[in-house]
């Protein structure tokens, strides 16, 4: 064991997935030319109601999630926001089967979060509301049909580093994909 001087600096793995995980995003986006600037997230920490089913978000466990759409409603300035992960993805696929355009969704990233599991006969993940907890849908992993519970019950848990996913399905169940492969099916059927 090699012993660190004590002015060192000390970085998390999350930490530096997060960066990472930025500073990707800021490449791709340099390579592709394009230059359309995307709204951030916000927090959903003040009494917002879910959009799919009025529940009060911060009343409530488990993953939230944020859609902007490029036509958003005129009585809205901002996203649409939601209470879980599952009423996140429904929401969304009921308003493009209408013919609106998602700009962008985000959802609570665990790998970026120190989170809780608590319960022990039905487990539930602890939410977290900061503008900060969120990362855009296309850089996520979920783990979906877990034992863990979230506000609507069964949901999806995201994560930005996938081996955080497979460690969490290795020990609540589930399987791993990336975000942006979600259908309608599979959000159906973790509902079920």
């Amino acid at each position: 064991m090699v012993d660190q001087p004590s002015d060192q600096l000390s970085v998390s793995r999350r930490s530096v997935v997060t960066l990472a995980a930025g500073g990707l995003t800021l490449a791709l986006a340099g390579c592709t030319g394009e230059s359309e600037e995307l709204p951030a997230a916000i927090s959903l920490d003040d009494g917002q109601s879910c959009d799919a089913c009025g529940m009060v978000i911060e009343e409530h466990p488990g993953p939230t999630g944020q859609v902007f759409f490029e036509d958003e409603p005129a009585d809205r300035d901002g996203p649409a926001w939601f209470c879980s992960g599952t009423c996140t993805y429904t929401y969304r696929f009921d308003r493009e089967d209408e013919g609106w355009n998602p700009r962008v969704t985000y959802l609570t990233d665990y790998t970026a979060v120190s989170y809780d599991v608590s319960g022990d006969s039905e487990p539930s993940i602890s939410a977290h509301l900061s503008a900060d907890a969120y990362v855009q849908e296309s850089q996520l992993f979920v783990v979906a049909g877990s034992d863990v519970l979230g506000a609507m019950g069964p949901d999806v848990i995201p994560f930005s580093d996938e081996d955080d996913a497979e460690e969490f399905a290795s020990e609540y169940g589930g399987s791993v994909i990336a975000a942006a492969d979600i259908d309608r099916e599979l959000i159906d059927s973790v509902r079920a």
